[in-house]
């Protein structure tokens, strides 16, 4: 499974995941306090939901410890969409 983040805005990203959008990831807080939230659009029960999501919601502390629990995903652009 290859995940890619697409950047929407300062903040905001889409989670694809092999080239459909599956997920959210939004920062809430201060850029140094800030909260991570990755969450599945759908309410897909336990045995549909991709790996890694256990829950349909995830935390973390840095957008550096999202990607790395998305299996490295990389980053690109919304303009890098429609190409």
């Amino acid at each position: 499974m290859a995940y890619t983040l697409i950047r929407l805005a300062p903040g905001s990203y889409d989670i694809l995941l092999d080239g459909e959008v599956v997920a959210s990831l939004v920062r809430s807080g201060q850029t140094s306090d800030a909260t991570w939230t990755a969450e599945l659009l759908f309410g897909l029960p336990p045995q549909e939901r991709p790996a890694p999501f256990t829950a349909l919601e995830h935390s973390f502390t840095s957008l550096d410890e999202a990607k790395a629990w998305l299996g490295g995903a990389e980053v690109l652009p919304c303009s890098e969409l429609s190409e």
